[in-house]
């Protein structure tokens, strides 16, 4: 009898678990999962980005913030991890591959929301809307796919303004000269939209560095694919964009007025690497993404829903964007 009452307490205690654990699934309405490697400075930068007092208008309750970072000798301080918020989590894993496809699944299993936001970069800085304006779009579809343009800190894409100089030291003076983070807007003024965004907010992304969707969506896309399994991921983050750009009755909700934004720290694609071994990385990282696909990428085409206010800072990104589409639309009709 006393084997069964300490069974049966067991079997309570787990079912008060399960209730506690769906109770938070059920608030949560979106969780980010932020996967770190090596850079400290940027990554401890971008979580405070998502930090509730930088978020305009975001309720902590609403979305949770997943940190995972894969070991390294160069780790985000403990000191600072410890001053994280409740719906904040750590997570420092060891990792034997050169792709970040494992610690992104890691942090996935670990997210307790209905909606699983993934920045595969952890080097990203976000502006104050995002996550406010990821919560309002998740509740305009049962079945939407949130996404956040990307830019590069700097007068000039990464990979080549580092052959000029650009370094850590440059950037910070940069974000210093806007007093970063006192109004995150205003990273719209030292920056410049990336290879995925370049040809603006009207026409097609190959990839979104912020990109969120429902968790049974992930589940039936099977993820970031593990045949990717160069160093950084190789294509991987653009095969899962296109991949959910094209699922059936998916909704795509596009955050004009809000944006993602590159910290240099050495990165894949956006290193001190030679200008030769760069090109040589880039062309392999495609030749695998057709031998995969058995066809080479290409980008996605969408119908957003723009969604989101518009900053003074961003209203230069606003014209260029809508010049870029009158021009692609005055070429087609020429022809």
């Amino acid at each position: 009898m006393i084997c069964g009452t300490s069974m049966l307490n067991r079997i309570r205690r787990g079912i008060r678990r399960v209730m506690r654990s769906k109770k938070d699934y059920d608030k949560i309405v979106v969780s980010f999962v932020v996967v770190v490697y090596d850079m400290p400075l940027q990554a401890q930068n971008t979580v405070r980005s998502l930090l509730p007092d930088y978020q305009r208008g975001a309720c902590p309750a609403d979305y949770e913030v997943v940190i995972v970072e894969n070991e390294s000798t160069n780790t985000m301080s403990r000191d600072f991890i410890n001053t994280l918020p409740s719906n904040f989590s750590y997570h420092l894993r060891k990792e034997d591959q050169p792709t970040p496809i494992y610690a992104i699944s890691y942090g996935i299993e670990k997210a307790r929301g209905k909606n699983i936001c993934v920045m595969i970069d952890g080097a990203r800085l976000v502006t104050p809307g995002v996550v406010n304006n990821m919560v309002r779009g998740h509740r305009l579809a049962t079945c939407a796919m949130v996404t956040v343009p990307g830019y590069h800190l700097g007068v000039e894409l990464q990979q080549k303004s580092v052959g000029s100089g650009y370094d850590v030291e440059q950037e910070r003076v940069l974000m210093e000269s806007i007093s970063w983070p006192d109004n995150g807007y205003r990273l719209f003024e030292i920056s410049c939209f990336s290879g995925s965004s370049a040809h603006g907010f009207y026409l097609s992304h190959s990839e979104s560095n912020c990109i969120s969707m429902p968790r049974g969506v992930w589940s039936d896309l099977g993820g970031f694919d593990a045949k990717f399994d160069m160093r950084g991921g190789g294509l991987v983050n653009l095969d899962l964009y296109k991949r959910a750009c094209e699922y059936p009755g998916m909704t795509h909700v596009f955050l004009q007025g809000e944006g993602t934004f590159h910290q240099f720290h050495g990165g894949v694609t956006t290193g001190g690497d030679e200008f030769q071994e760069r090109e040589k990385f880039v062309h392999a990282i495609k030749a695998q993404y057709e031998k995969i696909r058995g066809e080479k990428f290409s980008v996605p085409e969408t119908h957003p829903v723009y969604l989101g206010e518009l900053s003074n800072e961003v209203l230069e990104y606003v014209r260029f964007s809508a010049t870029r589409k009158l021009d692609r639309l005055r070429d087609a009709a020429k022809k």
